[in-house]
């Protein structure tokens, strides 16, 4: 029975990239004896046991063989006799199937260590396609190890494109693409992974309306960077420069859905985006499983997006009426996210990614000015629906002293 370290633990180690979790091999064992050496067994495929004191895994090696589809429709097969040349032969890409033993020897069959040093990511055999998650993996990694120089192999992206066309990632399940995409989301460079997937072939069968951003084109003294996909890539770079949350992260990606449905009469112009982007949206969120909170805050970006925009010239009672669409008094915290995903909207574009955003902070200003007003500080004798009714007016009586002070302000 020998254990040995493999996968991400390793690449990593390599890399000198930080790494959280450890996963082991196990050669020549049965289950039986995993058992009597007190591993609990977690695994309902294929044997996986959790250590009795780490709680990391341990798998049994074992090869496998396409059976069906997605990336379910695998039978796999586990003996005391596999290899850990056949364990590693069945991963992904070629840094992913090196493997440590305790002493910290390395194997490394398949070229894994001669990919890191060429920053290269390279599928390990053409049984790659036989898994169409790897799609996304890979793109994932991409994203992942950007800042390192790394790129796909041109055969590897061959078979992502061949993958893509094949009719396979449709039997991907929603919440599987959806924890993929929301890892990816929070990498350093979440952009990657979308043109990655557009690069292959895969971002128009899982997201038809972003692909449908691409090639559309706005005002360029609105926008110099003219396509709107590749603005929605540039103002998710902002919302990973600034290290956003998923939330903010995902409402900039879909924020301009509606652009991609805008009348070609129309164009560049896009009147009514905002309105025309709540049915794609809402489709995404659903057909990916996408969570509530998520999904509330994207709509309330792509309806609204424009009237942060517009904050500093907004009267006081509509300013107000958006504060309280989005729940100001009960979710300050969705505000906030809000504006986040404003300012990368309009940082977000060639040339203009340090610009100021100064309606950021005077959103921020109203709402702690009108979350401070509250109904105990009101007069004795104001009741029923006129303490609703008060508090209203009081809300936007301050924002128009605010905003006085403001535009004071701007003109010392």
């Amino acid at each position: 029975m020998q254990v040995y370290l493999v996968g991400g633990a390793v690449r990593d180690q390599l890399l000198r990239h930080p790494y959280h979790e450890k996963d082991y091999v196990v050669v020549g064992a049965t289950p039986e004896q995993m058992l009597a050496l007190g591993y609990q067994p977690v695994g309902k495929d294929f044997p996986v046991f959790l250590h009795p004191k780490t709680k990391d895994e341990y798998a049994l090696a074992r090869t496998e063989r396409k059976s069906g589809h997605g990336y379910h429709g695998f039978e796999f097969y586990t003996d005391v006799a596999v290899t850990l040349e056949q364990d590693l032969i069945r991963r992904d890409l070629t840094i992913n199937a090196i493997a440590m033993d305790d002493a910290g020897n390395i194997y490394d069959p398949y070229g894994g260590q001669l990919d890191l040093e060429n920053r290269l990511l390279r599928h390990v055999s053409d049984a790659f396609v036989e898994d169409p998650l790897r799609v996304l993996r890979i793109a994932r990694f991409a994203a992942r190890y950007k800042t390192l120089g790394f790129k796909i192999a041109d055969e590897t992206l061959a078979l992502m494109t061949e993958l893509a066309s094949s009719g396979e990632l449709q039997a991907l399940t929603p919440e599987r693409v959806w924890k993929e995409t929301s890892r990816a989301l929070m990498e350093d460079h979440a952009d990657e992974y979308f043109e990655v997937l557009r690069a292959c072939g895969a971002l128009k069968v899982l997201f038809p309306e972003i692909d449908a951003l691409f090639g559309v084109p706005q005002r360029p003294e609105y926008h110099p960077e003219i396509d709107c996909g590749i603005h929605t890539m540039m103002s998710l770079q902002q919302a990973c420069k600034s290290q956003y949350s998923l939330d903010v992260r995902f409402a900039v990606l879909v924020h301009d859905l509606g652009k991609a449905l805008t009348p070609a009469e129309e164009l560049p112009r896009h009147i009514m985006h905002e309105e025309r982007g709540i049915k794609p949206v809402t489709e995404v969120c659903d057909r990916m499983r996408v969570p509530t909170y998520t999904k509330q805050l994207a709509l309330a970006v792509c309806k609204e997006h424009l009237k942060c925009h517009q904050a500093l010239t907004l009267k006081p009672g509509t300013l107000w009426r958006l504060l309280q669409r989005l729940d100001v008094l009960r979710r300050p915290e969705r505000v906030e996210a809000f504006v986040q995903a404003c300012e990368c909207d309009a940082r977000g574009r060639l040339g203009l990614e340090d610009r100021e955003y100064p309606q950021a902070k005077y959103v921020l200003n109203v709402m702690q000015v009108v979350r401070n007003i509250k109904a105990q500080d009101l007069p004795a004798d104001i009741q029923g629906p006129d303490i609703g009714e008060m508090l209203i007016q009081r809300r936007i009586q301050a924002i128009e002293e605010l905003k006085t002070k403001q535009l004071a302000t701007q003109t010392i």
